[in-house]
């Protein structure tokens, strides 16, 4: 069966314009948060989005130390690293790594929402955090985007 006359769209790099969002995350729930920041980041609020193209913009999050999380999850949550030695696995609570450092929390978060191959690698270095209000984007004009 042939479809004559319908082609399916595919966005280029050229295509595709850049913008620049300014998130406030005080008091919103960590989850909810990474799901419309992964959804941005990879493009898919857009109707040109193709799965291959990096069709997202650019976010900055801004009060990430005011993060909120539902339930127990600041003493049950737990984060594994491992140095590759054995017997070095680190076990770090939500709630510490909050206090140590909340941009962290975000970024992993965030990361594990996005494909894990080269294009989710390119994708995540578009997303800036900071704990305070302040940030250093301003020339890029950001706009504000409420979640």
């Amino acid at each position: 069966m042939v479809t004559v006359g319908t082609k399916t769209y595919s966005a280029k790099e050229k295509d595709i314009e850049k913008k620049w969002y300014v998130i406030d995350a005080s008091g919103k729930t960590l989850g909810r948060i990474s799901t419309e920041i992964a959804k941005i980041l990879r493009g898919k609020n857009k109707p040109i989005f193709t799965p291959h193209v990096d069709c997202g913009d650019y976010v900055i999050v801004i009060n990430s130390s005011k993060l909120a999380v539902t339930g127990n999850k600041l003493e049950d949550k737990k984060y594994y690293r491992h140095s590759g030695y054995v017997g070095n696995m680190k076990i770090t609570s939500l709630g510490k790594l909050m206090k140590k450092s909340p941009q962290y929390v975000l970024l992993k978060a965030v990361k594990g929402m996005l494909p894990h191959n080269i294009l989710g690698r390119k994708l995540i270095k578009k997303l800036k955090i900071y704990p305070g209000p302040v940030h250093p984007h301003k020339a890029q004009k950001p706009e504000v985007l409420e979640v």
